[in-house]
């Protein structure tokens, strides 16, 4: 057996690690290297670099070079607690990062036993691990959060040095990141010296995450170390061009599924991300109605069973399948089996998104990872292309982090007090040293300790509420043991969709809801939050009127209307960035760039600009046209799904008070459209109607607030909140509660609240995760501000060709009674495309 060459001496590594450098023909990266030497000097530090850079080495290095100098244990001292904390967003990172961190371990002769702790670990091994920690440990934000509240903490911390965090960008822009951070706060008060590293794919602003590294100071703002790694390969990205017409509208890119089908034989392995659950199901239907060569292919989303997506993983580390139909859930950094090509089908909503996913094709930096995106309509193509372009410029548009927030504060609290009795100002100032926190103000502290100690003003009657009290030594300890057992199994911040039974009913009466009636299907929540009693929608193919939510059923009856206010399409999950928005806007107002799009496409816009107008950057085009015996206003704001609906909501209010008679309104990541049976062109024309006043920002004010109590929006947001806070528990000792009794308790002590402490802690962080929500209130401030004096009115005698997407949205769904050929619904269609771009 030849002997291994001799390795170039390196100062920061130790021999078993540059031997076995050496021994796979690999010199250490400057980064990795450099990571090594900072961390040495106790500094904590944030490594952004592209794929493939070898970023989850650099970030184990540090605690592996320690671990090796420290040796083992020698007979008859303590056995030393766990080492290393490695934080991963997702439970399979976290075991796919201990499959690959195990290889390199073994092959240097490394004493480290590495061991992972997620939900989905037995609890025999949890109490085995406290009892005989492993040097490395990774786990997640949930499991962080029950460590640090148990009893043993500062046993089981006490040899702690280094904390990594992996995908630093995705973990921190949550509500899971604010209880990380606090967790964070938690571990630095129990060793002082920690230090952190941080792993990140390329952010819009590091500085956030340096600072949310380190421990933040009262008038000041530390800032974790820098290392940033430059280059990478250029990403290979192109868009389908397909041979087919591309759809006016739709997600699921239908058209395409051919072509798709052929891209996969051409490759070894293909990862195919959609945005939504209901996406993934459809695009895997569909390849294997293609897949005429029984191509292995798999699914893989967060709806499956867990042994399901096991199964998969598996079977993509072996290279079994050629392709895998994904959401979400296959987003970060997993390594899994020899990924040559990743496809998006259907615009990615974001810049940062889609090089994340992109990345996931030759997983190493000095390959170029390639990317196909297949937009679904053609709007999507220029987002589409937006994207492709900021990926190629580098830019980034990671949303900003929020200020923390206080249901998850108050879970801490609690969490905190089942670790042991603890003091008020001793708790604050270690909370003040989150990131997320460090503006926190005492007397806001003060008021969540009170609302885990009574529930606050209104609800301190209640004995069941009362969780800590204070003591005469002046700590805070729980009232009952028992709180201890409801904690653990309730922490964490992660609320799962619920989607509502759609019951028919006869009729609503005042004194009673009648039970009975057939179940039409079921219905995202987040839809049936936008709406008040005596709204109409289409589902299952009818008009139905809302009549109201009863124990976690959406009640309806049927309507004579033919007009529904609000029709119900489910969109895509993910809302279209800020940044990309703008984007799109760029390329729209620039016939220079309309060269890179699809001929089809092109034409489209050159006939938009010859019978309306292209609207500028800047501006909003409104158009107002009849169309049967309706009429339209179609505005163009580019601002996503949800501040469109936000602003439909506020439009079709202000509408009525002017007499405008709307009957609805639809909207899309792109266009806003509302109509009704007064004509609004000529209203607009004559001085009736103020575009100036009806886009005013002050509809953010009286109107907001209306449409806010008249909604269920508060009801579902506050649920969240009362079982984050600790307020209301889902799961008891032997028994767990269904969502509809959740809804009921929630309901019951909403309108308490709402009726006798409308300023109580609980509708705070109610009202702050409202506007940042479905509402997205702040993006529909930044649109009105944007807009004032930029608004473009055209008044035109038919539709227009920029309308021909929303519009057929509308009519996408038929209603019961009426034709129901598809040939039929062809020829409308084509009838309305021709009038269009005639």
């Amino acid at each position: 057996m030849s002997a291994l060459p001799s390795p170039d001496p390196h100062p920061l590594l130790p021999e078993p690690f540059a031997r076995w450098f050496s021994g796979k023909g690999w010199n250490p990266r400057a980064h990795q290297l450099e990571l090594l030497s900072r961390t040495g000097l106790g500094a904590s530090v944030l490594l952004i670099a592209p794929t493939g850079a070898g970023k989850t080495l650099a970030g184990f290095l540090p605690s592996l070079v320690d671990l090796h100098r420290r040796g083992k244990r020698k007979p008859g001292t303590r056995p030393p607690g766990v080492h290393t904390l490695y934080i991963s967003p997702l439970k399979a990172l976290a075991t796919d990062i201990h499959r690959n961190l195990s290889t390199p371990v073994s092959e240097m002769g490394l004493a480290v036993e590495l061991e992972t702790r997620t939900g989905d670990t037995s609890q025999s091994k949890r109490q085995r691990q406290k009892l005989k920690p492993p040097d490395i440990l990774l786990t997640t934000p949930e499991q962080l959060a029950l460590l640090i509240a148990a009893r043993d903490a500062a046993d089981f911390f006490a040899d702690l040095r280094y904390v990594i965090f992996d995908e630093l960008h995705s973990l921190v822009i949550s509500k899971r990141g604010h209880l990380l951070a606090l967790g964070l706060a938690r571990l630095r008060r129990l060793r002082p010296g920690l230090q952190t590293i941080g792993l990140s794919a390329t952010v819009a602003d590091p500085d956030e995450l340096r600072a949310w590294l380190v421990p933040q100071a009262k008038g000041t703002r530390p800032l974790a170390n820098l290392v940033t790694v430059e280059g990478g390969a250029r990403p290979d990205i192109t868009i389908l061009k397909s041979s087919t017409r591309v759809p006016w509208q739709g997600h699921r890119a239908g058209y395409a599924m051919g072509e798709i089908y052929e891209t996969i034989k051409a490759h070894k392995t293909t990862l195919l991300f959609v945005n939504t659950r209901s996406g993934a199901e459809f695009l895997f239907q569909e390849l294997w109605r293609v897949n005429e060569d029984t191509l292995p292919i798999g699914l893989h989303h967060g709806s499956l069973d867990a042994q399901q997506r096991r199964r998969v993983e598996a079977a993509m580390a072996r290279n079994e399948l050629r392709a895998v139909v994904a959401t979400s859930t296959l987003d970060l950094g997993i390594d899994w089996g020899d990924i040559d090509l990743v496809v998006h089908v259907g615009a990615p909503k974001g810049a940062s998104r889609l090089a994340q996913r992109i990345g996931r094709a030759n997983h190493r930096m000095d390959e170029p990872s390639k990317a196909i995106l297949v937009p679904a309509n053609r709007f999507e193509i220029l987002e589409c292309q937006a994207a492709l372009d900021a990926n190629y410029l580098g830019s980034q548009d990671t949303p900003p982090l929020r200020e923390g927030a206080l249901d998850v504060l108050a879970q801490h609290v609690l969490g905190m007090a089942v670790a042991g009795p603890f003091r008020s100002d001793e708790l604050f100032e270690e909370v003040r040293g989150a990131e997320p926190y460090r503006t926190l103000d005492r007397e806001t502290f003060d008021r969540v300790v009170e609302f885990v100690a009574t529930g606050g003003y209104a609800l301190k009657v209640y004995e069941q509420y009362a969780k800590i009290r204070l003591t005469e030594d002046g700590t805070w300890r729980l009232s009952h043991p028992s709180i201890a057992q409801q904690y653990r199994m309730n922490a964490g911040t992660i609320m799962e969709a619920e989607a509502l039974n759609v019951r028919l009913i006869r009729k609503k009466t005042r004194s009673a809801i009648q039970r009975g009636g057939p179940v039409l299907g079921k219905i995202e929540e987040m839809f049936l939050e936008t709406l008040s009693p005596g709204d109409t929608f289409l589902f299952a193919g009818r008009v139905l009127a809302f009549q109201g939510i009863h124990e976690m059923e959406c009640l309806v009856t049927d309507t004579r209307s033919d007009e529904p206010k609000v029709p119900y399409y489910g969109g895509a999950k993910f809302p279209l960035t800020t940044f990309l928005a703008a984007q799109v806007r760029e390329i729209l107002a620039d016939p220079r760039r309309w060269g890179a799009l699809p001929t089809q496409v092109g034409d489209w816009l050159a006939i938009q600009k010859r019978k309306s107008i292209i609207p500028g950057p800047n501006d909003l085009l409104v158009e107002t046209f009849p169309n049967g015996n309706r009429f339209f206003m179609v505005a163009y704001p580019f601002e996503g799904r949800l501040a469109h609906q936000t602003l439909g909501m506020l439009l079709t209010r202000r509408l009525e008070r002017a007499r405008a008679k709307p009957l609805g309104f639809m909207a899309n990541d792109y266009a806003l459209s509302v109509w009704g049976r007064g004509d609004l062109g000529s209203m607009i024309a004559d001085g009736r109607l103020s575009l100036d006043a009806l886009f005013d920002e002050d509809m953010l004010g009286d109107d907001l607030e209306a449409w806010m109590a008249d909604s269920w929006m508060l009801k579902r947001t506050f649920r969240e909140c009362a079982v984050i806070s600790g307020l209301i528990h889902k799961r008891h000792p032997g028994r767990e509660k269904t969502g509809r009794q959740v809804t009921v308790s929630a309901d019951l002590i909403y309108d308490v609240l709402r009726s006798h402490e409308p300023d109580h802690i609980l509708l705070r962080a109610t009202w702050a995760d409202a506007a940042t929500g479905l509402l997205d209130v702040q993006r529909v401030s930044d649109l009105l501000a944007r807009i004032r004096h930029h608004i473009v009115h055209r008044n035109l005698d038919e539709i227009s060709p920029l309308a021909v997407p929303i519009m057929l949205e509308m009519g996408r769904e038929r209603i019961e009674g009426e034709a129901r050929d598809e040939l039929l619904q062809e020829t409308m269609e084509r009838e309305m495309v021709e009038r269009a771009l005639s």
